[in-house]
């Protein structure tokens, strides 16, 4: 007999829908067809499932959408999903954009793979959504060999509450099975853990009405750069009202006035003055500007001395770890280091931080690329 899945929360139109925020190199365009795939084969739901994304550059941001609807219903809306009754951040990153949670109201649950699951409610504010789950998927990708996809299919599995481990285990076999055969155990141990230990990081009572249909806010018109503000949770749209004046380009594209650091994943270079020799070779490999050499003395000669790192525009590609000569360059986990004790601005480009343009994130430390890299120095990942 042919699963027949009861959605437990639809919208107006009857459909359930999910969004996926994601950067170029974690797998959510996969996830996601997994999860349309999912639906239509081992729940018996119709569904739709599409990605958003630009030159597929690693790094670059991604954003998947499932819709799922009764076997009877037919779904006929192809456009992207605004209003999300599950919104998954496969990267926590990510949050320094206000858009990621554009469109969650009250009924939303939220996913969020994250090391500091206990501070996402300050970093929140306002606690309008259903409730926020987290998990540290890079953590568990790592310990079972697998990949950060399968670890959040497997919480997104959970907190929906109508999908079975076992049926997310033979749309693994499908998908994944055949392509990488000898990887299928760790892929279903990865599943496993994420579905087993995504938590609640906090609730907020918002789910009282989380059976009403279109529960979430519309956008209101706004005829001001203030009012798009106030309105959209300091989301600023751009409109024909709203634009500046004269044809100013909104999305710059040089790093010089980018903010890279939500680029980096996990990892960052960590500056021991002590062991520096200043001689330059960071300087010359690093590819954004990062650090900072001004007039200064060193073993009583005059000579230009390194003050420290832009971490602004530091994007944790580690160049400068591999080429130090003496390791006063070392990378280090980012988590483990909230004050970055060396961190000097560039004083000829220094600006406010709210000035920056929020750059691209980085997937390389979970990326094939990586991953091929360590196995071709004789490690297994």
């Amino acid at each position: 007999m042919e699963k027949k899945v009861v959605l437990p929360i639809t919208d107006e139109n009857g459909y359930y829908q999910i969004r996926l925020e994601s950067i170029g190199g974690l797998g959510a365009n996969l996830c996601g067809k997994m999860l349309g795939e999912l639906g239509l084969k081992y729940l018996g739901l119709n569904s739709v499932s599409f990605s958003s994304y630009g030159s597929e550059k690693k790094g670059t941001p991604v954003k998947g959408y499932i819709r799922y609807s009764a076997a009877d219903l037919d779904i006929k809306l192809h456009s992207p999903i605004k209003n999300p009754h599950l919104l998954v951040v496969f990267h926590d990153a990510l949050l320094s954009d206000p858009s990621v949670l554009k469109g969650c109201e009250s009924g939303t649950d939220i996913i969020v793979n994250t090391v500091n699951g206990k501070e996402l409610q300050k970093t929140f504010g306002a606690e309008k959504y259903h409730c926020v789950y987290s998990l540290d998927a890079q953590k568990i990708a790592i310990e079972t060999k697998s990949r950060i996809n399968v670890v959040m299919l497997g919480a997104m599995a959970k907190v929906m509450g109508f999908v079975e481990l076992k049926d997310l285990n033979e749309i693994c076999k499908d998908s994944l099975g055949k392509k990488y055969p000898a990887s299928l155990s760790q892929n279903i141990d990865g599943i496993r853990r994420g579905y087993e230990e995504v938590d609640i990081a906090f609730e907020n009572g918002g789910g009282k009405d989380r059976n009403c249909k279109g529960n979430a806010t519309k956008e209101k018109d706004c005829k001001s750069v203030q009012e798009s503000v106030d309105c959209n949770r300091d989301v600023l749209i751009w409109g024909y009202e709203t634009a500046p004046i004269g044809g100013i380009n909104t999305c710059f594209g040089n790093s010089v006035v980018n903010d890279l650091s939500p680029s980096r994943q996990g990892y960052f270079p960590v500056f021991i003055p002590e062991k520096c020799i200043n001689c330059g070779l960071c300087d010359t490999t690093c590819p954004d500007m990062v650090f900072q050499f001004q007039k200064g003395e060193f073993k009583g000669r005059e000579m230009m001395v390194n003050k420290g790192l832009d971490y602004y525009h530091c994007k944790g590609c580690l160049r400068c770890v591999d080429v130090c000569p003496v390791h006063a360059l070392v990378s280090g986990v980012e988590a483990e280091h909230p004050d970055k004790k060396y961190f000097m601005p560039n004083q000829e480009l220094l600006r406010k931080p709210g000035n920056y343009e929020k750059a691209g994130y980085d997937g390389y430390i979970t990326s094939e690329a990586f991953l091929t890299e360590q196995r071709m120095k004789g490690g297994e990942v």
